[in-house]
C-alpha cells in the first residue's frame, strides 16, 4: 500500500476570477478503485493533469507511483493498431493481446488500422495499453464513451477484477457503482472523499442535499429580510442628508435653518446609519457564502427550422465494406418532417460509419442509394471535434454562429464563464464537447445528424438536452448508447446487424 498525499492544493487557469481547486487536502490509497465525479468543468481532467505534473500548482503531492493515462494520444491513427503499440513502447504485443482477451474483444483489431476500429473497439485497445504498463497507477478518463451496453459491462467487469488500484472519471452512474469501491466528489464548493460506491455516496448527497434546501431557503429569507431592512436604512439615512437644508429651525427666530447646528447633528446620524449598513452588507455576503451545493439547470434553446421538403434523408438497401468485408446488412429508412431515428448496434457494427457515409467522408466501399436533401444546411454533432480550435469567439465567427445565442447555450450547459476566452483546444474534452454541442444548438437548420451526443456530459446535460428535443421537435437521426435517452427521443429505432 502507498498513499498519494496532496496538502494545501491551489490551482487556477491565468485570467480565471476564482480557482478550480483552494487549499485542498487529501489522502488517496493507491490500493482503491477511485470513482472521481463531479459536473463537467469543475476539475475532473484538471487534477489528472496536476497529478502527471502537466500543470504548475501551489501546494505540495507526494507519491511514489508512476502514473499512467487513459486515453493516450494517438498521433497517426492511419498506422496499423500494432504499430502503434511499438511506437507508445509500453509493453509486449503478447502483453496486449492478453488483456484484449480479458476484455472480450477480438485480437485481430491489432493487425487493422487504427482508425478503421470502431470508437468501442479503440477504446478498449487503449485500456489494453494502460493496462500492459506494469507497475503505474492508472488514471483512467471517461472509459465509457463509444461502448454499447455490453462493451460497457465487459469494461466493468474488466476493471472489477483488476487487483491494482486506480481512479476512474466517468458520469456513468451504474458503471461507477459497479466498480468503485471509494469516491472523489467534487461538488460546487466543496472535495469530499466517501467510502462505498455510488450509490451509497448517493444516498448520502440526497440527505446532505435535503438538508442545505431547507437551510437554503431559510437563509434566502433572512438575506431578503436583511436587504430590505438595509435599503429602508439608507433611504432614511439620505432622508437626514435633506436636513441640512430642510425647515426652519426654532432656535432661530429669523426662519432660517441653523445650518451649523443641522448639518453637525445629521452628520453624526449618517455617520451611525453608514456603520449600520455596512454591518448588514457584511452579513448578507457571509449568509449568500453559506448557500451552497444545490445544482440549478437553466434550459436550452434549438434554433430549428421546419422545411418545406416532405423528406430531408432516404436510405436504400444500403450497406458499408472495407477491403471488401461488409460492416452490417442492407437497411432501409425515410426520414420525414418531426421524425428522430436512433441508429443502434453493437461495437464495431459501422453506427460511425453510417454517419461518414450520409456525410460523404467514408474512405469505404458503399452499395445502395443515399439521397440528400437541404445537406448544406444540416447541424452536426461529430465524435471527433479536435478541429474546433480558437477563442469562442473566433469560433463563432469562423461557424457562422450568433455570438450571444452560442454564449446562452454554452453557459446553461455548465461552462464557466471563467473560461469564455479561453482556447477551446486547451480545454477538457467535456467542456469541448459542450462548444461542439452549442454550435449545432445555435445554428440554423432544419435537420439535426448528431453521433453520440452525451458523451463527456454528465447527467444534468443529459436532462437539458431531452428536454429542449422534447419541446422543439426536430428532425434527427442520431447514434446513441444510452438507453432512456433513446426512449425518451427517438420515434424510431434501426439496429446495424453485423454480416
Amino acid at each position: 500500500m502507498s498513499t498519494i498525499e496532496i496538502k494545501n492544493l491551489s490551482f487556477g487557469y491565468d485570467g480565471a476570477v476564482t480557482n478550480i481547486f483552494d487549499q485542498v487536502d487529501l489522502n488517496i490509497d493507491t490500493n482503491w478503485k477511485l470513482g472521481l465525479i463531479g459536473r463537467n468543468g469543475r476539475g475532473k481532467t484538471t487534477f489528472f493533469n496536476i497529478l502527471q505534473n502537466k500543470l504548475a500548482y501551489n501546494g505540495s503531492i507526494n507519491h511514489q507511483v508512476n502514473f499512467s493515462y487513459f486515453p493516450q494520444k494517438i498521433e497517426n491513427k492511419e498506422k496499423m493498431t500494432y504499430e502503434i503499440i511499438d511506437d507508445l513502447n509500453v509493453g509486449e504485443i503478447w502483453e496486449v493481446e492478453r488483456e484484449l482477451t480479458l476484455l472480450g474483444t477480438d485480437t485481430s483489431v491489432l493487425w487493422r488500422s487504427f482508425s478503421s476500429l470502431s470508437g468501442g473497439e479503440q477504446t478498449k485497445v487503449l485500456l489494453s495499453l494502460l493496462f500492459a504498463q506494469e507497475g503505474s497507477f492508472p488514471l483512467i478518463d471517461e472509459p465509457t464513451n463509444h461502448l454499447d451496453s455490453l462493451g460497457r459491462k465487459q469494461v466493468a467487469h474488466y476493471l472489477k477484477t483488476k487487483k491494482n488500484g486506480f481512479i476512474v472519471i466517468s458520469h456513468d452512474r451504474a458503471f461507477i457503482d459497479e466498480i468503485c469501491d471509494h469516491i472523489l466528489a467534487i461538488d460546487k464548493n466543496q472535495i469530499t472523499i466517501s467510502q462505498g460506491n455510488y450509490s451509497t455516496y448517493q444516498f448520502q448527497k440526497e440527505r446532505q442535499d435535503e438538508y442545505e434546501q431547507n437551510k437554503n431557503e431559510k437563509l434566502k429569507k433572512e438575506v431578503g429580510r436583511l436587504k430590505q431592512t438595509a435599503t429602508k436604512k439608507a433611504e432614511w439615512s439620505n432622508s437626514r442628508e435633506g436636513e441640512k437644508w430642510g425647515k426652519p429651525s426654532v432656535k432661530n427666530s429669523g426662519g432660517v435653518p441653523d445650518k451649523g447646528f443641522v448639518g453637525a447633528r445629521a452628520a453624526r446620524t449618517m455617520k451611525k446609519s453608514k456603520n449600520l449598513l455596512n454591518r448588514m452588507d457584511r452579513e448578507i455576503e457571509e449568509k449568500e457564502k453559506l448557500l451552497k451545493n444545490i445544482e440549478f439547470i437553466d434550459p436550452l434553446t434549438m434554433n430549428f427550422q421546419p422545411t418545406h421538403h416532405k423528406s430531408l434523408l432516404t436510405v436504400e438497401d444500403l450497406t458499408l465494406s472495407f477491403d471488401g468485408e461488409k460492416l452490417f446488412k442492407p437497411i432501409s429508412f425515410d426520414i420525414k418532417p418531426g421524425e428522430r431515428i436512433a441508429i443502434i448496434g453493437e461495437n464495431g457494427s459501422g453506427k460511425t460509419s453510417l454517419i461518414k457515409a450520409l456525410l460523404g467522408q467514408f474512405n469505404g466501399d458503399i452499395q445502395g442509394e443515399i439521397t440528400h436533401r437541404a445537406q448544406e444546411t444540416w447541424s452536426i454533432v461529430r465524435q471527433n471535434y479536435e478541429v474546433n480550435t480558437g477563442t469562442l469567439k473566433e469560433f463563432c465567427l469562423t461557424n457562422h454562429l450568433d455570438y450571444q445565442e452560442f454564449l446562452s447555450n454554452i453557459k446553461k450547459l455548465g461552462l464557466e464563464r471563467d473560461l469564455f476566452n479561453n482556447k477551446i483546444e486547451t480545454m477538457s474534452m467535456g467542456q469541448r464537447k459542450k462548444v461542439e454541442i452549442a454550435k449545432s444548438l445555435t445554428l440554423e437548420t432544419p435537420f439535426y445528424l448528431w453521433d453520440e451526443p452525451l458523451n463527456y456530459l454528465d447527467s444534468f446535460n443529459y436532462e437539458q438536452l431531452e428536454e429542449v428535443i422534447l419541446l422543439t421537435q426536430p428532425t434527427m437521426l442520431f447514434v446513441e448508447h444510452d438507453e432512456t435517452f433513446i426512449n425518451k427521443i427517438a420515434t424510431q429505432v434501426i439496429e446495424l446487424e453485423k454480416y
